[in-house]
């Protein structure tokens, strides 16, 4: 038996190179805009949140653990977060606070567009967002 078979003795992992200063810098500033639009979507109807705290995190996670960690300890995000990061999952209450959103902006988009094919772009392509989030599993009760 190799080394590197041995149960005993698994593998060290190996630590990634640190990112440029540069790179870092640029996912720092993706990280902020991204919150700064996930603030907006929190009062804005038809502005997603849950997206925009997804890409802040991965942006965060690569180049400030402190940011990371803030949101994953955040009272409104980290809920989220843990869940998307411990499996991919997503609460009840989340999917049906995004159908009921959605809803609300299919019907004000109905009201007020000019063109009823871009109503249909735009309703079509909430529901393409809605039939992915419902498929996501759940996470496990009491978790």
């Amino acid at each position: 038996m190799t080394p590197a078979e041995d149960p005993q003795n698994p593998p060290a992992a190996v630590e990634p190179r640190p990112l440029p200063l540069l790179v870092r810098w640029l996912l720092m500033v993706f990280a902020a805009l991204c919150l700064v639009l996930a603030a907006i979507g929190v009062v804005a109807p038809g502005m997603p949140t849950t997206v925009f705290v997804l890409m802040a995190a991965w942006a965060a996670a690569r180049s400030s653990p402190r940011l990371h960690r803030w949101l994953l300890n955040h009272r409104l995000f980290g809920p989220l977060l843990r869940n998307w990061e411990n499996g991919r999952t997503v609460s009840r209450r989340a999917k049906w606070s995004a159908t009921a959103a959605m809803a609300f902006c299919a019907v004000v988009i109905v009201l007020t567009a000019h063109k009823p094919w871009l109503a249909g772009v735009a309703i079509g392509s909430m529901a393409v967002v809605l039939t992915w989030l419902w498929r996501r599993p759940e996470p496990p009760q009491g978790g």
